[in-house]
């Protein structure tokens, strides 16, 4: 069997010119990194008024099988191509921390992926680099301004800030930093976040152009003075640097699919402590350039899709068209109590057990979001025909279209029944109104509540001692109308992780929350969010290498 990166350099792919020009961009606007990849200057595309239909694929909760969402985006992509569509791909870029850790890359895998796979599964065009720079340019600037006097009267013990590195590295979760004496800082505790969880990367991802990011990055909040008023980036004066930094970083990369389909890949933020999907920027450039845009949220939809639409669709005036709610056999038995093991021996009762969690999500986007939905069952070859027959019938009585794929086996051919759906669920969305899990005019509290009591299926929220005084503090302060963005585990419902499937009668404790007023969100932490994971046993790094001539193995 090929490996990604073997089927890659078997393949030929387009100067990054012509994958412009199928979008009709002009050349000018076209800033090459190398033959593959580019930047869109996409400041003068902002007037154009065409606005393509907007596909966002999503999932059920992950688990250790594997859903394949990013594989169905891209095999979605170029079956519709196929089928004579004129589309793009609008997807988040990878993060070094999973790549050399356990995840691998994020550019999908065997004939369904987005090319050059070794540029963009590292460093890519340099936005994340960008973004890492500009973050502990903050963070040093905020260090320096108590090392030189401390003008703003900042508290160390309330600074919020945390530097940031694009890798996993359980070490810096917590440190004292400024020992040596005084001419090397106040000692302090503090810690490192992965970039993907930076606030820094949320803000420039829902940012709309360079004017939207100044304002946004100039109101982050730093910490508190000793009187507890807040400190901002724009209080260090540092905004404009900041905003330099990213100046480049803002504008959208173009890359392609190994079926020539041009893809925007642009931003990475985390969908438990973010919003989880690629920039606005990225999203309403590739729309107002194709007649299909297909996009991605992060993990299942009780995340990234929420997130998706309360967020990112409320921040930018866009909603999709259709939404794909990818599935394997395989997951389903997991959420039935099989362990991963056992996975690939055939077991409907498991199978029936699971799908549970498959009709949740379903019932969340058609009656809360009121959005059309199709299910894409993403085909493993230990699969059986009587748990594929299993599987469609439940689908059908549910009332959702589905589909199988063989995307990853064969490209856009093997998504061509779903590109069927998806332009049938087209046709058919102006015959729905699609709206948001809750209004902008109520509290923070009960815009947590809406989202567990109807998202997640919670019975009640429950804020741990002093949440609520956090909650009117944030209301005080000017950010009642902020929507909320819940930081809790993936792998549920609910904020247990062993809650699999579809749990009932369980509560969701909220244990405090931030203000991330460059993105424009609260974030609700609902247990231990991880924002530095840790390297496996065994990373993947171990198994990457590259020989004399330059040629990366091992990547996957």
């Amino acid at each position: 069997m090929l490996t990604d990166l073997e089927i890659e350099s078997r393949s030929e792919l387009k100067n990054i010119d012509e994958i412009a020009m199928e979008l009709d961009i002009p050349s000018e606007l076209v800033e090459h990194y190398g033959r593959y990849k580019a930047k869109i200057e996409y400041t003068h595309l902002e007037n154009r008024r065409k606005t393509g239909k907007l596909v966002l694929v999503t999932a059920i909760n992950p688990t250790p099988a594997g859903e394949g969402k990013t594989t169905v985006s891209i095999g979605l992509a170029d079956a519709l191509k196929l089928k004579g569509e004129k589309v793009a791909l609008a997807l988040r870029e990878p993060s070094l921390g999973p790549v050399f850790g356990v995840k691998g890359g994020a550019t999908g895998g065997g004939y369904s992926q987005i090319v050059p796979m070794e540029d963009i599964n590292l460093h890519f065009t340099g936005d994340f680099p960008a973004i890492t720079s500009a973050n502990n340019l903050i963070a040093a600037l905020l260090d320096n301004s108590i090392q030189q006097g401390n003008p703003l009267d900042i508290d160390p013990r309330k600074i919020t800030f945390r530097r940031c590195m694009d890798m996993n590295d359980r070490q810096l979760r917590f440190l004292i930093s400024g020992l040596g004496g005084k001419s090397n800082g106040m000692p302090r505790e503090e810690g490192f976040d992965i970039t993907s969880a930076s606030e820094i990367m949320a803000t420039l991802c829902l940012s709309l152009n360079l004017s939207d990011l100044r304002k946004r990055v100039a109101r982050i909040i730093v910490a508190r003075t000793y009187d507890d008023r807040l400190v901002t980036v724009e209080d260090l004066k540092c905004t404009g640097a900041v905003c330099a930094l990213l100046r480049d970083a803002l504008k959208p990369n173009l890359v392609q699919t190994l079926g020539g389909t041009p893809a925007f890949v642009h931003g990475g933020p985390f969908a438990n402590i973010a919003h989880g999907c690629n920039s606005i920027i990225a999203t309403k450039t590739a729309l107002k350039l194709a007649d299909i845009v297909v996009t991605e949220a992060g993990f299942g939809a009780d995340l990234g899709a929420e997130k998706f639409i309360d967020i990112k669709c409320r921040l930018s005036s866009m909603m999709p068209s259709v939404v794909v709610l990818v599935a394997s056999i395989r997951a389903l038995k997991s959420h039935g109590g099989v362990k991963k093991g056992d996975l690939g021996k055939e077991n409907v009762d498991a199978l029936k057990k699971g799908l549970a969690n498959l009709a949740r999500h379903v019932k969340n986007i058609r009656d809360i979001w009121h959005l059309n939905v199709v299910v894409a069952i993403n085909e493993f070859t230990s699969d059986t025909d009587e748990e594929i027959k299993v599987l469609k019938e439940y689908c059908s009585d549910i009332g959702v279209p589905v589909a199988l794929t063989r995307v990853w086996e064969e490209g856009g051919k093997g998504g061509l029944e779903l590109a069927d759906l998806v332009l049938s669920g087209i046709r058919n969305a102006d015959m729905t109104v699609a709206t948001y899990t809750y209004p902008d005019n109520i509290s923070i509290a009960d815009k947590i509540r809406a989202v567990a009591i109807k998202i997640y299926g919670a019975r009640s929220v429950i804020f741990a001692s002093g949440v609520l005084k956090q909650i009117r503090r944030a209301e005080e302060e000017g950010y009642a109308g902020y929507p909320v963005c819940i930081a809790k585990t993936q792998y549920s419902f609910s904020d247990d992780p062993r809650k699999i499937g579809a749990p009932e009668d369980f509560d969701i404790t909220i244990r405090g929350i931030k203000v991330s007023a460059g993105a424009g969100f609260i974030v609700a932490y609902a247990g231990e969010i991880m924002t530095m994971p840790g390297l496996p046993e065994t990373p993947a790094a171990c198994g990457i290498d590259i020989t004399d001539d330059g040629r990366i193995t091992g990547l996957f």
